[in-house]
């Protein structure tokens, strides 16, 4: 049989699944078809058989063990860094513009695999009326230059409270000549945290029971589904030993088997892809939580690199690793709101506000918004999108126009306008 008549064979045996919901209320069918207990049974004059015609199966009953050919597609389309004439479209055209808005501040988003030419227009068509903007990008692990600027998102290691930090690093173009040390610094960072993918398809592919097993108690999946879930991890891993040479290093993620689940929706329907993904998310977490933060440098050894060349440092959503905040790094300021994290911003800004008054004579710290906007999101289908994802947009941070908040921000001086001008005068651009 050919490969695409495997996948076809495997789709009519499987069934048009789509219509179907990821989880199944009281008094409905079993993953296997047969009813729960005390649901209603089948009447006299009704063949077992035309009852089962009447119940959509989950799971496939043959999933092709070997890497079939609609296999490599699905690994090609999900590793592409190539963007279709629709894609670029969705780029240029944002879903709002905000017009009359002149400041506009934006130093904590990703732009992925997209060209920042196309963000630019991007950009300019949301702020049509953008005059007086600092807009730097904040790619994970790798430095990134647009217009007269620097920026990246960093993985650290703060030993004395044994936690994963990031921090968002900005610098004026004209010190690239000095930054070599960062950069590489940051290059392995790269290649280690890319390194949690690999683990979690070992994780699932060796397996590592105790993992599993875990992440199968949180999540309810059973072996149907590990087993589901355990085939197109071994397909991932081997393709990608296959096209190591090939594959973009931005791409080597440990999201990339949920971004190639996504791609057999037309084949298993959206029901069995989403609890997948649940269940490789829950392994994920565990392979995150259980991976040596040792090997990462410490915030300390990023933070002096990066001042030895002038940079400026951000801490970003500080409220996922609070004891952050008492570490008292030398740092420019904190991100008091994220699309994310929105719970905290008043008390993070009355915290700048009561630490600047504490030490009058130290430079302040200055209260920023990022909007932690990843432009690959965009460019996916609206089915394989994360929604929370998919709504940010560069610059988009409604709180700096909140009565409330401006009233805050009024106080401590810390409006856009002036965190703009200060930050920029301290990064020396």
């Amino acid at each position: 049989m050919s490969d695409r008549n495997e996948h076809a064979s495997a789709r009519a045996e499987h069934g048009d699944r789509r219509i179907g919901s990821p989880a199944r209320g009281a008094g409905s069918a079993r993953d296997d078809g047969s009813p729960q207990d005390g649901a209603p049974q089948s009447h006299a004059g009704t063949s077992d058989a035309a009852a089962q015609r009447d119940v959509i199966p989950l799971f496939p009953e043959r999933i092709p063990e070997e890497i079939t050919e609609e296999d490599r597609q699905a690994f090609a389309r999900t590793v592409s860094v190539e963007l279709s004439p629709e894609q670029i479209a969705r780029i240029l055209e944002p879903t709002e513009t905000f017009p009359g808005q002149p400041e506009l501040l934006a130093i904590h988003w990703h732009p992925e695999f997209v060209p920042l030419e196309l963000i630019e227009r991007r950009i300019a068509a949301t702020f049509p009326d953008m005059s007086n903007a600092l807009i730097i990008p904040t790619q994970h692990n790798i430095l990134m230059r647009l217009g007269e600027y620097f920026g990246a998102e960093v993985d650290c290691y703060s030993q004395n409270f044994n936690q994963k930090v990031q921090l968002l690093v900005h610098f004026a173009a004209r010190h690239e000549s000095r930054a070599g040390v960062l950069e590489s610094m940051l290059a392995y960072t790269f290649r280690y945290r890319s390194s949690q993918l690999f683990d979690l398809l070992e994780t699932i592919v060796r397996p590592i029971d105790a993992r599993l097993d875990a992440a199968a108690h949180e999540t309810g999946a059973d072996e149907r589904l590990i087993h589901f879930v355990r085939a197109y991890a071994r397909k991932l891993q081997q393709l990608l030993k296959e096209h190591q040479a090939d594959i973009p290093a931005q791409m080597i993620k440990n999201k990339l088997l949920r971004d190639f689940l996504d791609k057999y929706r037309e084949v298993y329907g959206d029901a069995l892809i989403f609890r997948a993904q649940v269940f490789v998310r829950a392994v994920k977490q565990i392979v995150k939580a259980e991976f040596p933060l040792s090997y990462f440098y410490r915030t300390e050894e990023i933070i002096e690199e990066a001042r030895s060349i002038g940079a400026g440092i951000v801490i970003p959503h500080p409220e996922q690793f609070w004891p952050v905040l008492l570490a008292e790094y030398d740092v420019d300021g904190y991100e008091v709101w994220n699309p994310q994290s929105r719970r905290y911003t008043d008390f993070l800004i009355e915290l700048v506000g009561r630490r600047n008054r504490q030490s009058p004579r130290a430079p302040r710290l200055l209260v920023f918004m990022g909007d932690d906007t990843h432009l690959g999101e965009k460019l996916k289908p609206v089915r394989e999108q994360d929604p929370a994802k998919a709504g940010r947009d560069i610059g988009v941070q409604p709180p700096w126009e909140e009565l409330r908040i401006r009233k805050k921000l009024i106080v401590h001086r810390m409006g856009r306008r002036d965190v703009i001008e200060e930050y920029r005068a301290r990064l020396g651009g």
